[in-house]
């Protein structure tokens, strides 16, 4: 039986419901074990958790919270990364087994690894929409396979799961290599920037079931700059809300995540972002019909 948080998303709005009657499952993971520069998102979940409170219920067009949300306790991220990755796992499979959507907080871009893995031993192969400043298609970086840098290598490499990348702005070589080699679909933020949404966002062979990771960093840093690494250049707000509205567009999304959030005590814009954030895609998930 799951124990909700005491620390519940959106609980000024939304009454705490049984884990079998809510819509979404926020799954808090402050993981933090590969930061490259700028440390904190240990802290992103909570910051995340506080900051909902401030939000109103409806998200500007509809009222996802409506539906119930139900936040389990935190993953525990102690061990190695094969013990805090099948945690995760086994955190996505409960909010599944409930009938909800599993909407996952982080904590580092490589535990996206962990919701990957519980998401294709539901429902077989699915593509993937990342939202991110960096590619992280990295074999390795550090020493580590296991690297926020490497998580997307993972998913192409290991998974073999299409992957989409939007609003990437910053490669190393290699990562430019493996896009060839995997058949990635890239929208970079210049192109973005330049021309506008193209008709053809994903491959007209892209699986139905899709899954969204986003990497706040994605964002532009003027909106939000408490991140590991701000990169100039990024998706405005109503930008990649429009870019994943149409992603999801006539396919059913799997979950989603929102990470690398570093919160910075006393600079709350970011957290607030990180928050609406994660309630305009359920907002978008609840829209497309994905959650009952």
């Amino acid at each position: 039986m799951l124990n909700e948080y005491e620390k519940r998303f959106l609980s000024s709005e939304v009454p705490s419901r049984p884990a079998d009657k809510a819509r979404f499952h926020v799954i808090p993971v402050p993981y933090e074990a590969t930061v490259s520069y700028a440390g904190g998102t240990a802290q992103g979940p909570e910051a995340i958790l506080d900051a909902s409170d401030q939000l109103e219920l409806c998200d500007g067009i509809s009222f996802p919270g409506e539906g119930g949300i139900f936040t389990q306790s935190p993953v525990d991220c102690s061990g190695t990364p094969e013990e805090v990755m099948d945690r995760i796992r086994q955190a996505v499979l409960a909010a599944l087994d409930a009938g909800a959507m599993p909407v996952v907080l982080g904590g580092e871009h490589s535990l996206t690894y962990g919701e990957m893995v519980a998401l294709k031993e539901r429902f077989g192969t699915f593509g993937v929409i990342q939202f991110d400043a960096h590619a992280d298609l990295r074999d390795s970086y550090e020493g580590s396979k296991w690297s926020h840098a490497s998580v997307m290598r993972r998913a192409v490499k290991d998974l073999g799961l299409p992957l989409v990348q939007l609003g990437n702005r910053i490669f190393c070589r290699e990562e430019l290599d493996a896009r060839k080699e995997h058949k990635v679909t890239s929208w970079d933020a210049p192109y973005l920037c330049r021309n506008g949404i193209p008709e053809n966002l994903l491959p007209e062979n892209f699986p139905e079931n899709i899954f969204i990771t986003f990497d706040v960093d994605g964002l532009d840093p003027s909106i939000m700059p408490e991140t590991g690494t701000p990169v100039p250049g990024g998706l405005g707000w109503y930008q990649a809300l429009e870019l994943a509205s149409r992603a999801v567009q006539g396919r059913r999304l799997l979950g989603f995540d929102v990470v690398e959030l570093a919160p910075r005590e006393g600079h709350i814009v970011s957290d607030f972002t990180a928050a609406s954030l994660t309630y305009a895609l359920m907002g978008i998930a609840e829209r497309n019909g994905d959650v009952n």
